[in-house]
């Protein structure tokens, strides 16, 4: 039986844990959450998970939530990845959800999901100045590697691309991170690699 993975596709946290799926090969399926209709604070949904979030991973009796929780429970389950028992793994996970995902989340639902007349200029500035020295970060570190730890992709580069491959605006141009650009070119040729418009359902098109 296929796992189902909570989800919409505006979430790079969901996209996190449905790349991994997917370049593991894990058998799974999306169910749409619909998050800006209110569903994910719903009282259904926080039966299935109380802290309301996205995504979830039901498996026959077992639930899981946070990205990083069932990103390891597929390296695990497949062995196609190294997972958070690797110390460089887990040390780019954890960097990931301090330093980039959240602020990279934050920044672009401010941008783009806030009506413009509620967007606050002085917290995007100072959330795009931090986010600005994560991508130097990673973009250094980049140098002269293929991925981020190891000789293959791993749970770091799923968990660190989870937001880099979205369209909108949010202060993160490719083209100004050379190693980034380059990596993330090589994480989207992997077989199964999929776009997270294309990967989950729902995007900012189908609520227009």
């Amino acid at each position: 039986m296929a796992a189902t993975l909570y989800c919409f596709g505006e979430s790079g946290n969901a996209y996190k844990a449905a790349l991994t799926m997917q370049l593991c090969g894990y058998e799974w399926q999306p169910r749409f959450v619909d998050f800006f209709g209110g569903e994910s604070r719903s009282a259904g949904f926080r039966a299935l998970n109380p802290m309301g979030e996205v995504p979830v991973l039901v498996e026959g009796d077992m639930v899981l939530t946070q990205s990083g929780v069932i990103q390891d429970h597929v390296a695990r389950r497949t062995g196609r990845m190294a997972g958070a028992s690797d110390p460089e793994v887990l040390r780019w996970l954890l960097w990931d959800n301090h330093k980039l995902s959240s602020q990279a989340g934050m920044t672009r639902f401010l941008m783009n999901f806030l009506p413009e007349d509620k967007r606050p200029g002085e917290v995007i500035r100072f959330m795009q100045g931090r986010l600005k020295a994560a991508y130097a970060t990673l973009n250094a570190h980049l140098d002269g590697r293929e991925w981020i730890a190891g000789e293959a992709p791993s749970l770091a580069d799923c968990a660190c691309a989870g937001y880099l491959y979205y369209p909108e605006p949010f202060g993160f141009e490719r083209t100004a991170w050379p190693h980034i650009d380059a990596w993330l070119a090589r994480l989207g040729a992997q077989p199964g690699w999929k776009h997270p418009y294309d990967l989950m359902p729902g995007s900012p098109a189908d609520r227009q």
